[in-house]
């Protein structure tokens, strides 16, 4: 038999990702089965089972996929690096725009996923972290590269500007997160709905803006 090229098996892996993320546009993470991916991928059962032996090896290479397609630690390090501690509040606000940008650029569709992934961890949180342990540094949340540099340049402000922020560097950091969750949740449900209250009035842009607003406030104590 002809040996199969690692492109050809790039492909299929890819064929069947894709068909795992229209399925998890249909359904939340937590009732969705092998079969259903297979139904959705068009492929017999032996097919997928062999580049797959379960869903939560395909759940790991979407999250991979999906994370280090839209990484930001590239352009957090470039804003960072390129403003001293004097120019702090620019700095922040730069940063909270491009939290913006990235946002609106990933779309709801992917935030819609990233929201099932974390019900999932509500509901079953053994199995996220099997999901994780095969992640690898790409597969890593961009979070992750936002919480490193963050901490680092914070910290760097505080004390050449000789701040007595009225919240420690953890807890900023760690209100910027929630807040961040809590922007993509508004975000995703805002374009769901239909109401004209609120379809496409829950911008990221001025809850970003607002971000930056308090994290300013607190630093300065």
């Amino acid at each position: 038999m002809p040996r199969v090229s690692e492109e050809y098996i790039k492909n299929k892996r890819n064929e069947i990702l894709d068909a795992a993320f229209r399925v998890c546009l249909k359904k939340p993470i937590t009732s969705i089965v092998m079969k259903d991916v297979i139904d959705e991928a068009g492929f017999s059962h032996g097919v997928i089972y062999k580049y797959y032996s379960n869903l939560d090896e395909v759940m790991a290479d979407l999250v991979i996929r999906i994370n280090s397609e839209n990484r930001i630690d590239g352009e957090l390090q470039e804003i960072l690096k390129d403003r001293s501690t004097k120019e702090w509040e620019d700095a922040i606000r730069e940063v909270c725009e491009l939290l913006a940008k990235r946002m609106r650029s990933v779309g709801t569709d992917v935030l819609k996923v990233s929201l099932y992934c974390d019900n999932l961890a509500i509901s079953n949180p053994e199995r996220v972290e099997k999901i994780k342990a095969k992640l690898g540094d790409e597969g890593q949340s961009p979070l992750v590269y936002f919480v490193a540099g963050m901490y680092e340049y914070l910290g760097k402000v505080i004390k050449k500007e000789k701040f007595h922020p009225v919240k420690s560097v953890d807890e900023i950091i760690e209100f910027m997160i929630v807040t961040f969750h809590g922007i993509q949740s508004g975000f995703v449900l805002s374009g769901c709905l239909s109401e004209e209250d609120l379809n496409g009035k829950y911008t990221p842009e001025t809850m970003f803006s607002c971000l930056a607003d308090s994290v300013i406030m607190m630093l300065k104590g």
